[in-house]
């Protein structure tokens, strides 16, 4: 043990500046014994560091290294286990309790009594040694000797000799004092007693001198008794003095007190009069309103600018009296309550003053506004309210006071509002449309006596009159053409005219100079509701102080049957409006205001739509506009959701317009005496798509447009293939060919874009039904001899080689021979004469696809005569056997043909 201590030192300590005091072999209670070494050490410099370290031997190697080290001063409790009997084991409690195992007992005493004596002369702190005898710590030195061996012995005891030890060193001071001594004596070394008795010798005489110094201050002590005595009695004299200067002031006090009480309470009275007056100009400032203002309520002149803003200045004042936020206490002020109630008479007075005169400016605004209705009665504009709009905006401050001041006022100027306005703009905006529908109708005011009007324009008259009968509602349905009947070719677009139903007008007797008509009247219409909408709404809310930025979404069905609805419920119930913001009132003002504007619109609508169906084109366009910039300025507002809800009637018409057209071509029925030609329906696609095409260029709605073509186009494409397979008269190729020729040219003219699919289409049946048409045709001028060769090429196709084909009895050369024979140039051209007139009787002239055919037979026609040649050439090789006629004598025989005719 002492060579791994000595080792321990010299490997891990030293280098350190660490002594090692103490040593234990242990291993950890209950698990493999691993042993370890715990050390006690001290740090060779100050202040001393004590700590118990664990060291461990190497895995690699013999040589030892450090693990862990803890504090003494973190030591808490040392649990020997067992005071009586000897154990090995021990308990060192740090930040955790850690259980070990002595390899014998003797080091674990050993090693517990350095810790206590560590604990003494470095720490002064309680460590709790527990299960170790107080014998074991009162004799420890002893017990050590005992039980350690001696090598071990000698090095531990001198450790705790060093450790037990206390000396105290001298001063530099005490050391001076004694060398001095010393100096003095020189034989105080050599003879101690000597120096001794010489020390006392000096003692004494120090003494003596003391006692002496003590009695010669006996009589300065006399001296100063007498001076304290005196003093004693200057201050027994000062005290009295002072015992006078304090009753003096004691009455001195007393007034001052009474000075100070009374300067409080002028204090306190002047605080309360200073208050008092701020009081009072609070009142006579906030609550007194001037006598000019009062006279401008009650007497004020409500008609000329001077008043109005000398009224308008008096009510605002008013309102801020009234509004004044009083101070606690103030309402319970008898002037305060009495001044209030004049304030409120003051208010309900001009009120009243304020409400019947607007009311008075209202009716004699309908008045007044009647009288400029008649010049307006023959020109299609409507009556400009924007003086009127003037006048009462000068009153609009005076609204926004009433309306915060007395609602229920506010709200009845509001109805009387609605009221006056509505009947006048219905008288308006009646007339105005009276006079758009004699404008589209051409007829005139005056002639009300139909029996002198001729029977179109009187039918027309009436149905006019019907439109904007008393209910507002339509009367009447959109036109629809009759049944198209298909006569001759000259004469098919003379007869082909559809008849509208109530004695309108024909579709046929207008033409583009009427649609144009039709189309500026109507975008007038709409050009002059829109600013006179856009004016009303803006003075509404401008003069009854409404906010139109708000965006609440609404509906249309809040305001049905304002006349006795939600507005005059309300009103009469005097409680404000339950609306959901400003911008509804706005709107429902607007829908009762305007309540004509929709069922007018509606009835024009559906004239325009009785004298011509494709008027509808005009409308949709043009309604699709306005409610698309309506939209733009305010999606919710009164303008935009009328003009949508009359786009939704427009565009129900169009669709109806398209409906119509694919069941007229659905009902046609052709003549089985004469040649069909171009359809009727195919035409009116191309009249149609052309009129649209105009109309619809760079409009909003184009979508609703190709939709519609769509729908058409297959129509069409449809009824053509069903007319050409009831064709009796003409072939159903020629049908086919001419009608998808025609609606190909349209096609490529207008340039759909949507119906480039359809353009191929029809390109395509048109060329199918021409070559089909051509073959079918080309079959009958060489009859025999198509025959003949049809027969050639089954034998061929059965297997028989060419070459073998002229053995065979009925295609011999002998045959074939004959048939050719019967085919000279002469009945050749006869053949392709006759073919020609028949194909003219065919084709009708219109489409002027005559010379296209007659050029494709002539192709055919050679393209059959080489493929008889060849078949000649490889079926009968060497015969000498040749057509009677040349490809040369062909193109002269199709030219002179041609020409002839």
């Amino acid at each position: 043990m002492t060579a791994i201590k000595h080792a321990l030192q010299r490997d891990i300590f030293t280098p350190n500046d660490e002594r090692l005091l103490s040593i234990v072999n242990v291993c950890k209670a209950g698990k493999k014994k691993k042993n370890c070494f715990l050390c006690a050490t001290v740090t060779t410099e100050r202040p001393v560091q004590v700590k118990v370290v664990k060291v461990k031997k190497s895995d690699k190697g013999d040589f030892y290294k450090r693990q862990i080290a803890w504090a003494l001063r973190d030591l808490a409790v040392v649990d020997a286990k067992d005071a009586i009997k000897e154990n090995p084991e021990f308990d060192l409690h740090f930040e955790k309790i850690y259980k070990w195992v002595a390899s014998s007992t003797a080091e674990k005493n050993a090693f517990i009594s350095c810790i206590w004596k560590l604990n003494q002369r470095y720490l002064r702190k309680k460590i709790d040694f527990v299960n170790v005898s107080s014998q074991l710590l009162e004799e420890l030195p002893k017990v050590t000797e005992e039980s350690v061996p001696s090598g071990e012995n000698q090095s531990v005891t001198g450790g705790d000799e060093e450790v037990v030890d206390e000396y105290q060193e001298l001063n530099a001071r005490e050391e001076q004092d004694i060398e001095i001594m010393m100096e003095g004596c020189e034989y105080a070394i050599s003879n101690a007693e000597a120096f001794a008795e010489k020390l006392s010798r000096e003692l004494q005489v120090l003494d003596g001198a003391n006692i002496q110094s003590i009695m010669a201050s006996e009589k300065q002590v006399n001296i100063l008794m007498k001076l304290l005595d005196e003093a004693l009695k200057e201050v027994d004299q000062i005290e009295l003095k002072l015992s006078s200067y304090e009753e003096m002031l004691q009455s001195v006090k007393e007034q001052m007190d009474q000075i100070s009480e009374s300067n409080h309470l002028i204090h306190l009275s002047n605080t309360n009069n200073v208050k008092l007056l701020s009081e009072i100009e609070f009142l006579v400032n906030h609550m007194d309103l001037a006598k000019g203002h009062i006279k401008a309520l009650q007497e004020g002149d409500l008609a000329s600018s001077r008043g109005i803003e000398a009224c308008t200045n008096a009510a605002d004042a008013l309102l801020q009296c009234m509004n004044v936020a009083l101070r606690p206490g103030h309402d319970l002020l008898l002037a305060v309550k009495q001044q209030q109630q004049r304030f409120s008479d003051l208010r309900e007075l001009f009120a009243r003053r304020l409400a019947s005169h607007l009311n008075n400016v209202f009716v004699q605004q309908g008045h007044d506004q009647s009288s400029t209705l008649a010049q307006h009665s023959v020109e299609l504009t409507l009556p400009n309210h924007h003086p009127f709009h003037r006048d009462l905006l000068r009153y609009a401050k005076l609204m926004e006071w009433l309306k915060s001041t007395d609602y229920g006022k506010y709200e009845g100027l509001t109805k009387n509002y609605m009221d006056y306005l509505s009947r006048l703009y219905e008288r308006e905006i009646k007339d105005f449309f009276e006079v758009a529908k004699i404008k589209m109708t051409g007829t005139t005011k005056e002639s009300k006596k139909f029996a002198t009007l001729p029977r179109k324009e009187s039918a027309v008259k009436q149905e006019t009159e019907s439109l904007h009968g008393s209910s507002g509602k339509l009367t009447g349905s959109t036109s629809s053409l009759n049944k198209l009947s298909v006569q001759s070719s000259g004469n098919r677009r003379s007869q082909s005219s559809s008849l509208l139903d109530m004695g309108n007008m024909s579709a046929s007797d207008l033409d583009v100079a009427d649609r144009t008509k039709f189309d500026k009247i109507f975008e007038q219409v709409l050009s002059e509701l829109e600013p006179l909408c856009l004016a009303e709404q803006d003075f509404i809310s401008k003069f009854f102080k409404l906010q139109q930025h708000q965006s609440m979404p609404g509906t249309m069905a809040e305001a049905e049957d304002l006349d006795g609805g939600t507005l005059s419920r309300q009103h009469n119930c005097g409680t404000p409006l339950p609306v959901s913001s400003e911008k509804d009132m706005i709107r429902q003002m607007m829908i009762k205001i305007f309540r004509c504007i929709e069922p007018e619109l509606n009835n024009l609508i559906a004239l325009g739509d009785k004298i011509d169906s494709f008027n509808s084109l005009y409308m949709l366009v043009k309604m699709s506009h306005h409610v698309w910039t309506a939209q733009n300025v305010d999606p919710a507002s009164f303008l935009s959701t009328t003009l949508g809800n009359v786009l939704v009637t427009v565009k129900r018409n169009f669709d109806k317009c398209i409906s119509n057209q694919i069941r007229q071509m659905e009902e046609v029925k052709i003549s089985k005496k004469s040649k069909v030609g171009i359809l009727p329906f195919v035409a009116e696609f191309e009249e149609f798509a052309g009129l649209a095409e105009s109309i619809f260029k760079n409009a909003e709605r184009r979508g609703d447009l190709d939709k519609a073509y769509t729908k058409l186009i297959r129509g069409v494409f449809v009824n053509v293939e069903k007319v050409a397979n009831e064709s009796q008269k003409t072939p159903r190729d020629v049908v086919m060919m001419e009608n998808f020729h025609h609606i190909f040219a349209t096609l490529s003219r207008l340039k759909i874009s949507c119906l480039e699919a359809e353009k191929k289409e029809a390109k395509q049946k048109y060329t199918d039904h021409l070559q089909s048409y051509v073959i079918y045709s080309l079959g009958q001028p060489l009859e025999k001899l198509n025959h003949f060769f049809e027969g050639v090429e089954a034998r061929v196709a059965q297997g028989i080689r060419e070459e073998e084909v002229s053995y065979q009895l009925a295609f011999n050369k002998q045959e074939l021979r004959k048939v050719i024979k019967e085919y000279p140039g002469k009945e050749v051209k006869k053949g392709l004469d006759n073919l020609y007139k028949k194909v003219d009787k065919h084709l009708c002239e219109e489409e002027n696809l005559l010379q296209v055919v007659w050029h494709s037979m002539q192709d055919e026609f050679i393209r059959q005569y080489k493929h008889f040649e060849g078949l000649i050439a490889r079926c009968y090789p060497g015969s000498g056997v040749t057509m009677e006629f040349t490809i040369q004598d062909i193109l002269d025989y199709c030219s002179s043909i041609a020409q002839s005719h």
